[in-house]
């Protein structure tokens, strides 16, 4: 690891109350002396430039006094330095943070005075991956820090938030702890195979394997997509033919009037997306061109990129006008929509009876329906309700603490599970238990990559990279 101190700006660019420059590393406190001037204790008496009442800055305590450039001997700003030393810091080392007035020209100016006393431009998350690398935190305590930046929900903080705790920590750890156990009886009757019988319990350890390390890995696993809609968002497409009242919906669930509404089928021509909260999950949906068939060159690229829409969407809200049959368009894109979650909307509920039926056809039979009406409202909170028993299940609404939150994970579970279960196969095979081993601890280096045992420097480039600069 790089040893020099960093530093950066903290705070989002922009005028405002409060800007913060954070400096981490063996020479923070040095640089800090060399331009700050703490106020002498004297009631409303800021201190001179040529004093010396800097000492003691103690730890973990507020500083009042001005930053000063010595070169000019001018004040740049009235601030209060906070003075972290190691290791009880975010990052392990010694920290400094000047709380300054927000404001490009000041933060900047602060800056570049603390970057010509020998501090460097932090990179893209360095401070948390020194916190990673200097052992304060583990690998996916590092990337939930990006979840909490970006959480758009309250229960998207709250997985974010447990996973910063280690959570998903202890649980690989546990995990992985099972499998070294069973690793080190494995590996001791290949050193004393005369004694297999005695060392090798067969059948508790495929006990072990099959209860506690995959029904494990397959629990986490089983949370992998509750995790990924609620980090990145669910995609909901509003497709149907044209005038049966997307755009509408679309308005209505947003509560603006986002989307031009007209009685003219083909008012929208194009993708247009909006991100909402549904039930506490972050969602992106798109109100898009009417499905139908068309010789007008822009209503076809329209419909092209609905179609395409469809294929990257998480769920399809599906609508159809109950006011009128049902067409061979509304057939097409059902069609169209194929094997995608799929939630069928009938409209304009408004204008039939209230025990009104829709003619479905059988193979309609299996999607999950509502009636609503988009232009007064009616049915709203019970589609909100539809899409989040849909998207993420009856039961799972309530965010559990074991969440996996990344694909990363997910593909190094999925490793995991694939090797664990090739082990037991082989047990069961009789196969030598040199073979087993060599499953059982890929098993646990696929483990190690979760937290970041076993983790290869570019992964560790390409996760801290994602970060802010400042972070």
């Amino acid at each position: 690891m790089n040893n020099d101190t960093i530093a950066a700006i903290a705070t989002p660019i922009g005028r405002g109350g409060i800007g913060i420059i954070k400096i981490s590393g063996d020479r923070a406190l040095i640089i800090a002396e060399s331009i700050f001037r703490k106020s002498v204790s004297k009631p409303r008496q800021l201190q001179t430039l040529n004093s010396d009442a800097f000492h003691p800055l103690s730890s973990h305590r507020l500083h009042h006094g001005t930053i000063v450039d010595p070169e000019k001997d001018r004040i740049l700003d009235e601030v209060l330095v906070s003075v972290m030393l190691a290791p009880n810091t975010y990052t392990k080392e010694n920290i400094v943070e000047i709380n300054t007035h927000s404001g490009h020209v000041v933060l900047a100016s602060i800056l570049n005075l603390v970057l010509k006393q020998g501090a460097r431009l932090a990179e893209p998350g360095e401070f948390t991956k020194r916190a990673y690398l200097n052992g304060r935190i583990d690998l996916t305590q590092a990337e939930a820090v990006i979840d909490v930046i970006n959480s758009r929900t309250d229960k998207a903080l709250e997985v974010a938030t447990s996973q910063v705790k280690g959570h998903l920590k202890e649980i690989i750890e546990s995990i992985r702890d099972s499998m070294l156990a069973i690793l080190t009886e494995i590996e001791a009757a290949i050193d004393f195979p005369d004694d297999v019988g005695e060392i090798i319990r067969t059948d508790a350890i495929m006990n072990v394997l099959e209860e506690q390390i995959i029904g494990g890995l397959k629990t986490l696993l089983d949370q992998y997509e509750s995790g990924h809609i609620l980090k990145e968002g669910l995609k909901i497409a509003i497709v149907g033919r044209p005038n049966v009242g997307k755009s509408s919906l679309l308005n209505r669930l947003i509560q603006d009037d986002r989307v031009i509404v007209t009685p003219i089928p083909g008012t929208t021509r194009d993708l247009i997306e909006e991100t909402l909260n549904i039930r506490g999950i972050p969602v992106i949906v798109a109100d898009t061109a009417g499905l139908h068939k068309t010789d007008d060159p822009v209503e076809v690229i329209g419909i092209a990129k609905t179609k395409e829409y469809i294929d990257g969407s998480d769920l399809v809200l599906f609508m159809v006008d109950a006011s009128t049959p049902l067409t061979n368009e509304d057939h097409t894109i059902c069609e169209t929509i194929g094997k995608k979650p799929c939630i069928l909307v009938v409209n304009k509920s408004d204008l039939v009876d209230k025990d009104f039926e829709i003619a479905a056809p059988e193979q309609w039979q299996g999607y999950p329906s509502i009636k609503i009406s988009a232009l007064y409202g009616n049915g709203l909170g019970a589609l909100k309700d539809l899409i989040a028993k849909v998207s993420i299940g009856e039961h799972r609404l309530e965010v559990q603490s074991t969440i996996v939150p990344n694909l990363r994970h997910k593909m190094a579970l999925d490793r995991s599970l694939l090797l664990v279960q090739s082990a037991v196969k082989a047990i069961q095979d009789a196969m030598p238990s040199e073979l087993i081993a060599i499953d059982i601890q890929d098993a646990i280096d696929s483990l190690g990559e979760i937290i970041g045992m076993t983790a290869k420097e570019d992964v560790l480039d390409q996760i801290f990279s994602r970060f802010c600069i400042g972070k």
